[in-house]
């Protein structure tokens, strides 16, 4: 790798910089490197700061601190067939119509280099080292939409990037046929390639994006990845379940992923007030309109929750199934528990596959979470807030899954899960999660930011962190290295924040470092959803030491 920078956002980070273009609206900046973040020390679980509010990581020399695990959390990739029927990049022309609010952005001016993002991400992870302990990392944890519209083929491109081999993001025929090609019938996308015979696209005339004549076909092209060094684990999210993360697969819907048209504007007469609705239960009602043909592919055919889970069982795999196990290939459910010595982590599945981009957890999975959880305590809560004490040994917890607490939904009258149960929202499972005090962490996605957040127990000391990670795709494009360590009897969590270690800014198109790099600045520079956006957090949603007082006495454990 080349760049010059550091990948650990304590030493140095990235952020908006000089201005290369003005456009009408906004003016495009290139990326720079900016001052790092020390730890901040955060205690309202319990622990107060030990003189200050703010530590270095010379605070903690290795000696001292005991690593219990050291892993990344990489989520939100959204590897997308930027050339699939059925994707409505048209709607993004309805950006600041308020029914269309959860529906787009559909599509991102960087989305055919995100391949190359991940890949430069996942080969800065097999370089990284714990900053708190200086141990190597032991795991990697995606927690979903890892794809973008629950297609195969876009499954395909995401397993080769994290198990390594040839990676294809080309779909259909040789070269580009989408939304980007300088011919598309509408004005409303970035096209790089240059200016159309109608004039400057919306990107370039407003917002100052550049020239990259060739990039589009450079950015299909096949190559050859390393993936992980590390086990990593998967996990199920909306953008794997559903169209766009919200529409369900309708027949008429599973035809046109296959089929040989692209939409390319709304059908005449289009009831906007039920665009959500139609989205959510109905996609084929946005065919209809203006289309351009397209070469078919049966590649993009959709992908089921069984499909998903299958396809983690390659030959490469490790751990088998990353994560997924026997039991999820025969019933078809995407959660599941995964054992290190010190640590238990606890996959959900978060997806209401009955459409919406919201989350949920039905009853059958929440028994099940709560027996899992109940082996790995010599002590919790009943649900009437009984003690109960077991014969088992304790293990620290961390929960994973693609929705939080804030994006699942709470419970609906009339909306039960397939056991005629009601759907467990956000507020649900955090009651759930307190009843088991080994429960230290809960790492998440889906809002495309970063935050930390703590949940105390509602009685007494004690609680967890709740901790989600920012997307790859969009804007800081970082993951996370979080570290559950152990000095003198103490729990902290430290998170850093990685940024992929690409140059600053592409050269060429000739290298996948930069178009990586590229990638990187064109988030930069995607208006709302840029480096002007709140989506890179707060200094205390970044790199912090999340501290905890220990559920049980640590020198239980293996290490």
């Amino acid at each position: 790798m080349s760049g010059g920078h550091s990948p650990l956002t304590t030493a140095q980070r990235l952020g908006p910089g000089d201005v290369l273009r003005t456009g009408s609206t906004a003016e495009y900046r290139n990326v720079e490197i900016i001052d790092g973040e020390p730890h901040l020390v955060r205690a309202e679980l319990g622990y107060e700061p030990d003189g200050g509010h703010e530590v270095g990581l010379r605070t903690w020399p290795p000696a001292r601190v005991r690593s219990l695990l050291s892993l990344v959390h990489l989520t939100d990739l959204q590897l997308a067939d930027v050339q699939s029927p059925v994707r409505f990049e048209f709607l993004n022309g309805r950006f600041a119509d308020p029914r269309y609010a959860e529906i787009v952005p559909v599509q991102r001016p960087q989305e055919a280099l995100t391949p190359h993002a991940v890949d430069a991400m996942l080969r800065t992870v097999n370089a990284a080292v714990a900053p708190a302990t200086g141990a190597p990392v032991q795991l990697a944890v995606t927690t979903g939409d890892a794809i973008d519209n629950v297609q195969w083929n876009e499954l395909q491109t995401f397993l080769a990037l994290f198990d390594g081999g040839r990676v294809r993001p080309n779909s259909g025929a040789p070269g580009y046929q989408g939304v980007q090609a300088l011919e598309w019938p509408d004005d409303i996308f970035w096209k790089p390639d240059g200016v159309a015979a109608t004039g400057p696209d919306l990107f370039r005339a407003a917002f100052g994006f550049p020239h990259w004549p060739g990039l589009l076909d450079r950015a299909l092209a096949e190559f050859s990845v390393p993936g992980l060094d590390v086990p990593w684990l998967s996990c199920f999210g909306n953008h794997e379940a559903l169209i766009q993360g919200v529409g369900v697969v309708t027949p008429a819907v599973r035809a046109a992923l296959t089929g040989d048209v692209k939409p390319a504007s709304l059908p005449p007469d289009f009831d906007d007030d039920r665009a959500l609705e139609f989205f959510t239960l109905q996609p084929e009602m946005f065919f209809g309109g203006q289309s351009v043909p397209i070469t078919p592919d049966a590649a993009r055919r959709p992908v089921t929750r069984r499909d998903f889970v299958g396809a983690h069982f390659g030959p490469s795999a490790r751990p088998a199934g990353h994560g997924f196990t026997e039991r999820n290939r025969l019933d078809g459910t995407a959660y599941y528990a995964y054992d290190t010595p010190t640590v238990r982590l606890v996959a959900l599945d978060t997806n209401c596959l009955a459409g919406g981009a919201a989350g949920c957890v039905d009853h059958e999975q929440a028994q099940w979470l709560a027996g899992t959880l109940a082996e790995v305590h010599s002590t919790y809560r009943g649900p009437a807030g009984e003690q109960i004490r077991t014969g088992n040994a304790d293990r620290l917890v961390i929960v994973f899954s693609h929705h939080g607490t804030e994006s699942l939904m709470h419970r609906l009258v009339g909306h039960v899960g397939p056991d005629g149960q009601p759907m467990l929202g956000g507020v649900d499972v955090v009651a759930l999660l307190h009843r088991f005090p080994n429960v230290v962490l809960w790492l998440n996605g889906h809002t495309h930011l970063n935050a930390a957040r703590a949940r105390p127990a509602p009685a007494g000391p004690g609680g967890f962190w709740e901790v989600t990670t920012s997307s790859i795709v969009d804007w800081p494009c970082q993951a996370r290295l979080v570290e559950l360590t152990e000095s003198a009897g103490q729990l902290s969590i430290f998170c850093t924040m990685i940024d992929h270690h690409s140059p600053l800014a592409a050269e060429s198109l000739r290298s996948g470092s930069d178009l990586a790099a590229l990638h990187r600045e064109l988030a930069s520079n995607v208006p709302l959803l840029g480096s002007a956006s709140s989506r890179a957090g707060t200094p205390a949603d970044r790199n912090v030491e999340l501290r905890l007082r220990p559920p049980f006495p640590l020198n239980r454990l293996a290490g």
